[in-house]
């Protein structure tokens, strides 16, 4: 094992006038994961492929200033709840509480000022333990949503090319809780990801209406275009006449992941057969919603100018199932005072040689 650098740098400033920052992870095999504090976005993600090439596999932008304005959530830290509320409005000990409905006619990823939209405090950059944890309050009432929340993300780069994200969240009122990490991965590096071959530890799925909210439980994935029990490439199945890769415009679904949930188990692998890159994901959730881009159309320039396509990459993020709080049969998504929301999230990539 080698020592992991943690290195701190300017990369701004936010609407507010706040300073945000930019973080580089590098471990001695020259992996490196690049992190702001603005939203606790992962910026770049650098590992190496078959042949010890590094490159940068996640989608996003070279400058703040992107990151400010309307995006797809590259890499964001997206709370306080992940995914779609119905009509913007839930439940909670006999209160309804109305939220923003940013994605009409529903709520989305926290609302149009979500955790991604923060400047996170940066606290304790460990080199030693190759980590930086950053820090988040929200208030009472922010968003539409109860309670005031305090919130601590550690994310951390391994010797053996592991990023790992550790969340902790504690509240002072009931509320309801749904941290995720919103990577678009291209283990290419390039162009897109239909090539790319999934395994999902999930045999079920939660099917959709076409504005994203759950019909009611979880279908088999048995002879559905849904069913990656095997691996299968991404693009397999997309041209198939199935109601629920029309209802999600392709792959934008929450899968019902097998074992226990609050136990970090695998529960997905990604593979690129290009360019011999695998990632593992590992997660104490029991969800994991899987968009695979459908929505991006070409008209953002990313990285170096790049355009991101169609399908230019792939979101594999582990969560509670979307509209839990209005929904008793999903696992909860409710907090109270004196129990601590965790989560961990691991990303493991590996180095596949082929093989004939």
């Amino acid at each position: 094992g080698g020592r992991v650098t943690v290195r701190a740098e300017a990369f701004g400033v936010a609407a507010d006038g706040a300073a945000v920052r930019r973080f580089t992870l590098t471990n001695a095999r020259g992996s490196a994961a690049q992190v702001t504090d603005y939203g606790a976005t992962l910026l770049g993600l650098w590992v190496p492929d078959r042949d010890g090439r590094l490159d940068d596999v996640v989608l996003g932008f070279d400058a703040l200033d992107p990151y400010t304005r309307e995006h797809p959530y590259f890499g964001s830290t997206v709370g306080r709840y992940a995914n779609r509320i119905a009509g913007g409005r839930f439940s909670l000990d006999g209160r309804e509480y109305a939220l923003a409905r940013n994605d009409p006619p529903n709520h989305l990823h926290g609302g149009p000022r979500g955790f991604h939209r923060r400047v996170w405090g940066a606290g304790a950059a460990d080199p030693d333990g190759g980590s930086l944890r950053l820090t988040l309050e929200s208030p009472d009432g922010e968003e539409g949503y109860p309670g005031a929340l305090s919130v601590a993300l550690t994310y951390t780069l391994t010797d053996d090319d592991a990023l790992r994200l550790d969340y902790e969240a504690t509240t002072d009122a009931a509320t309801i809780v749904n941290l995720t990490h919103h990577s678009y991965f291209n283990l290419a590096g390039a162009g897109d990801v239909l090539a790319h071959e999934l395994a999902l530890a999930a045999p079920r799925f939660v099917p959709i209406d076409p504005t994203g909210i759950p019909l009611g439980g979880t279908l088999p994935v048995e002879g559905t275009p849904m069913d990656f029990l095997a691996p299968t490439a991404v693009g397999a199945r997309l041209g198939a006449d199935d109601a629920q890769l029309r209802a999600g415009r392709g792959y934008d679904h929450c899968w019902a992941l097998d074992g226990p949930s609050g136990e970090l188990r695998r529960v997905a692998t990604l593979t690129d057969p290009a360019s011999g890159r695998a990632m593992v994901v590992h997660t104490t959730e029991p969800g994991l919603q899987v968009y695979a881009g459908n929505r991006l159309d070409g008209s953002l320039a990313g990285k170096g100018g790049r355009r991101y396509p169609r399908y230019a990459g792939i979101c594999l993020e582990a969560q509670r199932f979307p509209d839990s709080p209005n929904r008793p049969e999903f696992p909860s998504a409710t907090l109270r005072p004196g129990e601590p929301y965790r989560q961990t999230t691991e990303y493991r990539f590996l180095h596949r040689r082929n093989t004939p």
